[in-house]
């Protein structure tokens, strides 16, 4: 069953819609500096996926559930049609959206991941360590940094997934992600959500992070044989989050694409 998503209007209306999709453990936060960027050719949108940010958690999250509440809360806010941008498990969530509900994508946009199984061991050690916060005797946000700094050593990654702990009413704290939900799917989340029958005809780009090993040369393969219209952009400079290690160059090939596909 589709779930309402919360979403962030991040301006542009009465433009093309364009809706952007974040990775694991982020929000539509994390898109609100370039969101506003992209609205003055688009009507940008950014929505929290299920267990994610300000929408509502569920036991049941894949990404073909995950690519219906993207569809359904489409239809919610009257939009027949938009170009979709997703970056990492977003971009997954994109591909089955692409693939199952092709009419409603006018061009998709993945960032640096690709249509394959993946293993990532140290989003295991991140869950643990958050799960292992006792919140009950936390006092602050920076203390909640320094017990994390073992297991998670980099403080850019500490304050990206600290974006996840809220303050209550009460001066309690919570957290705003599903932990426990996302941890026991964290398999599937890894698992490559398309077939081989699966087809997205549509203008595609795949925006790649140069210094990221999360689509490699040989990937390229897999991403033609599902998404034939594609193209790839390779930016040098960026890690696996392109939209922030290489603003500048991400926003410019979003916006090249988009305007040199437009029918």
């Amino acid at each position: 069953m589709a779930l309402s998503l919360f979403h962030r209007d991040l301006g542009g209306k009465g433009l093309p819609h364009l809706i952007v999709l974040h990775g694991l453990m982020g929000s539509s936060r994390n898109w609100q500096t370039l969101g506003k960027q992209m609205s003055g050719q688009y009507h940008v949108s950014a929505l929290d996926l299920r267990n994610h940010g300000s929408s509502p958690h569920a036991n049941e999250m894949n990404y073909a559930v995950m690519a219906e509440d993207v569809v359904a809360w489409m239809d919610d806010q009257g939009i027949d049609q938009a170009i979709l941008l997703g970056h990492s498990m977003g971009g997954k969530v994109a591909m089955v959206a692409a693939c199952h509900s092709p009419k409603r994508f006018s061009r998709l946009i993945v960032v640096d991941i690709a249509p394959k199984n993946y293993f990532w061991p140290a989003h295991r050690q991140e869950f643990a360590a958050m799960k292992a916060l006792d919140l009950s005797t936390l006092n602050s946000r920076l203390e909640a940094e320094e017990i994390l700094e073992k297991e998670v050593p980099s403080l850019a990654l500490r304050k990206f997934l600290l974006t996840n702990l809220e303050r209550k009413e009460d001066a309690s704290w919570t957290w705003s992600v599903n932990l426990a939900g996302i941890y026991s799917v964290i398999d599937l989340l890894e698992s490559n959500p398309l077939v081989a029958t699966d087809r997205y005809l549509g203008a595609t780009c795949f925006i790649i992070g140069g210094k990221s090993d999360y689509v490699k040369k040989e990937d390229e393969g897999l991403i033609r044989a599902i998404f034939p219209n594609v193209k790839l952009t390779l930016l040098p400079n960026a890690g696996h989050n392109p939209h922030m290690d290489s603003k500048d160059e991400f926003l410019s090939a979003v916006l090249s694409f988009t305007e040199q596909t437009k029918s």
